[in-house]
């Protein structure tokens, strides 16, 4: 029933009826697979990606790279519990390579981010480094090309 879910991934305003159709379950199996999965938590979130730039909207998006001294019996988890509670972190994951945690974080100028770094993350017990790298923007987001109705704005290229 993975395809179901593939569905509600790409549109998860897709109703019960309209996946029931493309993919040829029944009406009930398909509605027992979606409850199914928001009852196991394979379902987390249902999401809108919003292009906020289109309504003018001003936000600092961040991807902080941490390097952190692992902790005896939680190894990572420890600190990246602790960093996930932040209401500033949009996502963070354990990466592999030269450091071990990517936040990304928002907020609404750069001064707040810079400030949430210096006083939050990097003072952090086991926090050993970081390294802040600014979004300059956005063009793809969660597999969506963002202002591709907008059309091409370049000026054409006269020979």
């Amino acid at each position: 029933m993975k395809d179901i879910l593939v569905i509600l991934e790409q549109n998860a305003k897709a109703t019960p009826e309209e996946i029931s159709e493309i993919t040829k379950h029944t009406l009930e199996e398909v509605k027992e697979v979606i409850a199914q999965a928001e009852r196991d938590k394979t379902i987390i979130k249902y999401k809108a990606v919003v292009n906020w730039d289109h309504l003018g909207e001003q936000e600092v998006i961040a991807v902080v790279e941490l390097r952190v001294t692992p902790q005896r019996e939680v190894g990572f988890d420890g600190i990246a519990k602790r960093i996930a509670r932040f209401p500033e972190v949009r996502s963070l994951h354990l990466m592999s390579g030269s450091y071990d945690l990517s936040v990304m974080l928002a907020g609404k100028t750069m001064q707040e981010v810079a400030n949430f770094v210096a006083v939050k993350l990097a003072v952090l017990e086991g926090v050993q480094g970081t390294t802040t790298h600014f979004l300059l923007k956005r063009f793809k987001e969660d597999g969506v090309i963002l202002d591709r109705e907008r059309g091409d704005k370049r000026l054409p290229l006269a020979l």
